[in-house]
């Protein structure tokens, strides 16, 4: 086993405190000055069933869930439903440590809670051979006894921080700081004790495993821990939104709440109602008044926006929407990632689609897309989609803080002042021309509800200039065309904010791409193949719509074949490629996951090279499809 990387697993049940403790290791980690990378696993259950957190730190830059794990913290499932062999998903109470035997690196380091865990269940589920067939250092200790001696069961996992603490050599000084920065001083205190204590419980074990933490200088600036869903949420404050509505729904509930807590401080307002229609009719009805504005769900719950997305597309409301993205269909696995709800955003509402949608690669590209989604909502009139899932909402990697510090943006965008509605000769009718045949860029510019002069219509319903309901063919085909026509404009300025992220090698023979929360993985694939003599760039694609043609076909063209990877069963990227170029068939195969996990750096690799190779895939969860043709 390596020391130049830690990739840190800890297990246990829902409401074991398994979040809390490796966000707080983390951040302790990365005030040490290592970069850290987390992965979220957890059950669709408010308590109980088998959840787990990775962390994964070294010295420099660590961009994506690593390949296994070298250390297991197993606290087992203290919220067991049932603990017997026999029940039908098993020993819950056992899980957390014979579940993750597979992903363990050989020469790893086990800590079980023996308090839970007793010798008699783990001679059940094989440890000891299988320690023994894979080196694995093992540690039982009684981690519940720790924490009840000073207090609550609770505690346990920080005793199990103490044990690594010896085993690893790591200074708990660290986290000992973010604990007292948590807590009030006597929990705080209890925690110290506890630690202290479970430090003190590894000395005793006679051998301790050839492996010590990574080190690292501490970091010059300031480092912020941010999940994707705070980088969403800080730039959509900065981009000027002051109001939110929306209906709890995993994975998307996160973005929500830390919008509600964080509004308020910026005068803003949070509405939480009845359900998923109405969340973004509310949005529509705030942007319409003037305010900045945004909803979003997941899966089913964006579904539901279907038809109020089609009102603010006919009346030209700006709207950003957020879709996280779950595994479906219907109610799926609310908690596990994949990326198959791609045509679902594309294509969902009435007509012919007007919106734009973007996804980005990561935290950021989060923040900085969603500020884009404001602006080219507000200045072109038109709904903006972001879309993410579950592995970008919930990872948290460690950024400069400065990467933040931008000037709030209050431009309400394509909005017409008082004094402008006077001064436009052909605003003199008696009604406001809101819908404009002639508007630059496809834009008419609006009012917004009081300004004097300036009053219009708003339907659902086709119109004409002034919003009268109209079905005449030719005022038809020219709103259509004025709608649609934004298109062209939209791509000009996202190609300048260049959201598409190449990596690699200019001349390589061989191209990977990918898009949404997979794009550093695949990158720190790319770093492995390059290094391994394969010559392979890759390219990481945020906008969906208008897709960049250009941009993607030159790419393609200076390869001699391209893997896409994604997380979907039916290669939605790949196919939305093929639709857009309207070539390129014979270049692009697919590597697909679709089992409720991501992909690891080194499947990536392995599906490449079996690509290239044209071999199949060994046993494995990724499925591959050839190109058109082969």
């Amino acid at each position: 086993m390596t020391d130049d990387q830690l990739i840190w697993r800890i297990a246990g049940g829902s409401g074991d405190g398994i979040d809390s403790t490796s966000r707080n290791f983390a951040k302790a980690l990365m005030r040490s000055g290592l970069d850290v990378f987390t992965h979220r696993h957890y059950p669709s259950r408010i308590r109980g069933g088998h959840t787990y957190v990775e962390v994964r730190a070294a010295e420099g830059e660590v961009r994506s869930r690593g390949d296994g794990y070298n250390v297991l913290l197993a606290l087992g499932d203290s919220f067991a439903r049932n603990p017997q062999e026999e029940a039908y998903y098993g020993n819950e109470e056992l899980k957390p440590l014979y579940e993750n035997f597979d992903d363990l690196h050989e020469g790893g380091i086990i800590v079980y809670d023996s308090g839970l865990i007793d010798e008699e269940q783990v001679e059940e589920v094989g440890l000891h051979e299988k320690a023994e067939e894979n080196d694995w250092h093992v540690y039982p200790v009684d981690l519940r006894a720790i924490a009840k001696e000073h207090g609550r069961e609770v505690m346990r996992n920080n005793a199990g921080i103490g044990v690594l603490s010896t085993l690893l050599d790591f200074d708990t000084a660290y986290y000992e700081e973010i604990i007292s920065g948590v807590f009030d001083e006597e929990i705080a205190e209890a925690n110290h004790d506890v630690i202290a204590d479970g430090a003190a419980k590894a000395e005793e074990f006679d051998e301790h495993p050839d492996f010590s933490m990574p080190t690292a200088d501490e970091p010059e600036e300031t480092q912020a821990l941010v999940s994707g869903s705070d980088a969403i949420a800080y730039g959509a404050l900065d981009a000027g939104c002051r109001f939110i509505a929306g209906y709890p729904m995993t994975p998307w509930t996160d973005v929500f709440t830390i919008m509600s807590q964080t509004l308020p401080k910026f005068g803003g307002i949070s509405e939480q109602v009845e359900d998923e229609i109405a969340a973004a009719s509310l949005a529509i009805g705030a942007s319409h008044t003037g305010v900045k504005a945004m909803s979003g769900s997941s899966g089913g719950g964006f579904a539901l926006m279907s038809e109020p997305l089609g009102l603010a597309e006919m009346t030209e409301t700006p709207l950003v929407l957020i879709e996280a993205m779950r595994a479906g269909p219907s109610t799926g696995m609310p908690t596990k990632p994949e990326q198959a709800d791609l045509e679902h955003v594309l294509y969902t509402s009435q007509g012919d689609s007007a919106r734009v949608v973007m996804a980005p690669g990561n935290h950021r590209e989060c923040y900085e897309q969603i500020r884009t989604a404001f602006e080219v909502a507000y200045d072109y009139q038109i709904p903006t989609v972001l879309i993410y899932d579950q592995k970008l909402q919930g990872e948290l990697r460690n950024i400069d803080a400065s990467f933040f510090d931008r000037d709030p943006d209050p431009d309400p965008g394509s909005v017409l002042d008082e004094a402008a509605i006077e001064e436009a000769a052909e605003y003199h009718a008696e009604k406001f021309k809101r819908f404009r045949y002639d508007g630059e860029e496809g834009v008419s510019p609006r009012t917004v509800p009081g300004q004097k002069g300036g009053r219009f219509l708003a339907t659902g319903n086709e119109h004409n200039e002034a919003g009268h309901i109209s079905e005449d063919p030719t005022d038809r085909t020219l709103q259509m065309d004025r709608r649609l026509g934004k298109f062209e404009h939209i791509r000009e300025e996202l190609d300048a904010e260049g959201n598409q992220t190449h990596y690699g090698p200019d001349e390589a023979e061989y191209g990977v791409m990918t898009w949404g929360s997979q794009q550093d993985t695949v990158f720190e694939a790319v770093d492995r193949l390059d290094e391994a003599g394969h010559s392979v760039k890759a390219l990481g694609v945020s906008d969906m719509m208008p897709y960049p043609v250009a941009e993607v076909s030159e790419f393609l063209e200076s390869v001699e074949e391209c893997v896409v990877v994604e997380m979907n069963a039916t290669g939605q990227f790949r196919g939305l490629t093929q639709k857009e170029t309207g070539r390129f068939g014979p270049k692009l195969s697919s590597l697909l996951k679709y089992d409720g996990n991501p992909f690891e750096p080194a499947e990536v690799v392995e599906g490449f090279e079996s690509s290239v190779n044209g071999e199949e895939l060994g046993e494995t969860n990724m499925k591959y499809v050839p190109a058109a043709g082969d």
